[in-house]
């Protein structure tokens, strides 16, 4: 390990405080510390903030083919590994290889307009179609694998990866699904119909939403909550399990399930003795 590529939240206090501190215990072991990718020669890239600032990192860190590393300074930070303590113990973790990587599913998504030209992004937690104009649905139809499945008047549609199944998807109804499992989560939002419930569908699945008209305005498709891209009428959003997953750092060994259940402190006795 000798180079890594740091984002950070740029206004949170805490996080500029935890990033001075790490990156001045990296340098201690000989570690450079760059905020530019274009540098080169990036081993791991590190993200100081909320999941928002782990989403862009993601980026970096798919683009460069490198493991990430997410401290939490930020509210639920579901995706972070570590809260932003301690940075001299991660500094000689991160330094000493003492960590596990876990490859994450991505999902690879194009839309293709009515004109025949083709717009191709990715995502990392979920790709959404939805309504620009909230007092009018949209009408949808979802295709699987070549098959009409349904069709609906709904707000949106999400298209989530098991590691987005906590975020969007988990707050339209959708389950949360084991991040080492390769699925992909339908979740339509607000949807107007008798079948409405979110589906899994397995890792060979291709996915597609159409829009069948724009109402009023056209929708727009958000990729991660970063990149926006309009979505005309008769247009077909695909998606497909991504062909680049990315590495996410685990540096201690704590089962997804226990993670679930401090992130959302969830109640883990009996209703009779009360949640703890």
């Amino acid at each position: 390990m000798t180079r890594v590529l740091m984002v950070r939240h740029r206004h949170r206090p805490n996080a500029v405080t935890s990033a001075v501190s790490l990156a001045e215990a990296l340098k201690e072991r000989g570690i450079d510390v760059v905020d530019d990718a274009s540098v080169g020669d990036i081993d791991m890239v590190l993200s100081i903030g909320g999941d928002g600032t782990f989403l862009v990192a993601a980026s970096s860190a798919r683009a460069l083919d490198v493991p990430l590393l997410g401290i939490n300074a930020g509210h639920m930070g579901f995706l972070t590994e570590l809260g932003d303590k301690g940075t001299g113990d991660l500094a000689r973790k991160i330094a000493d290889g003492d960590f596990s990587v876990e490859r994450r599913m991505t999902l690879d998504v194009t839309m293709e307009r009515p004109d025949g030209s083709r717009a191709d992004d990715w995502a990392l937690n979920e790709a959404v179609v939805m309504h620009t104009d909230v007092a009018h649905p949209v009408h949808f139809a979802l295709v699987v694998d070549g098959q009409e499945v349904s069709t609906y008047g709904a707000d949106g549609m999400i298209l989530s990866t098991p590691t987005g199944s906590t975020a969007y998807s988990f707050s339209a109804g959708g389950p949360v699904v084991w991040p080492d499992t390769e699925a992909i989560v339908v979740a339509p939002l607000a949807a107007h119909g008798l079948f409405t419930r979110p589906l899994v569908v397995g890792p060979s699945a291709c996915v597609e939403i159409v829009v069948l008209d724009d109402m009023w305005t056209p929708p727009e498709m958000w990729c991660d909550g970063l990149r926006r891209m309009t979505v005309p009428a008769g247009a077909v959003v695909r998606a497909r399990v991504g062909s680049s997953p990315v590495q996410l750092v685990r540096v201690d060994d704590t089962p997804f399930s226990a993670r679930l259940v401090r992130k959302f402190n969830l109640p883990v006795r009996g209703w009779r003795d009360g949640p703890r």
